[in-house]
């Protein structure tokens, strides 16, 4: 099935990372590709080998991605992550792929939404998906499973708390 973790309120990629740890209480595989993110200091980076049978790819660059002038950069290896997720799925190399960060990578048109959603369309039911991240197209919302939209109600960064490891990242 697909499912999607979007909305403006903190825990999407939180919640798809409770999927791996409750899939690998049953000994299946998870794989995260994590667009945008190349920071071997996030905390699912350094958990990465600690929970069996996850792995962790980071697609990007540890910068800051301008999302209405993208760097040529940051869209080549959007592209090369996005291959490499449709090579993972298409051999069905784990049993649930996170596309984490994905519909911010939709929503800036860093990748065709239309080209993304026709190949998730023909394999969500060979294997689980969940992406996650902001602004999620609407085609990738009609075609989901499962959608939650996490809104913000109050969150501690407001007062000036930054960033926590182990928390937040």
């Amino acid at each position: 099935m697909l499912q999607i973790y979007t909305g403006d309120g903190k825990g999407k990629t939180t919640a798809a990372l409770g999927v791996v740890l409750r899939a690998a209480g049953y000994q299946k595989k998870s794989m995260m590709f994590s667009f945008l993110k190349d920071d071997p200091g996030y905390g699912e980076a350094k958990a990465a080998g600690l929970i069996p049978g996850f792995i962790l790819h980071q697609v990007g660059r540890d910068a800051f991605v301008d999302f209405k002038n993208p760097a040529a950069e940051d869209l080549k290896l959007c592209r090369e992550g996005w291959e490499a997720a449709k090579l993972a799925i298409c051999q069905r190399q784990a049993d649930i792929f996170i596309l984490d960060e994905l519909n911010i990578v939709l929503a800036a048109g860093m990748l065709p939404v239309d080209e993304v959603t026709d190949f998730i369309k023909l394999h969500k039911h060979d294997v689980e998906i969940i992406i996650t991240g902001r602004y999620a197209p609407e085609q990738i919302i009609k075609i989901a499973d499962l959608v939650t939209d996490m809104r913000e109600v109050k969150h501690y960064f407001h007062k000036g708390i930054s960033s926590r490891n182990g928390i937040d990242h």
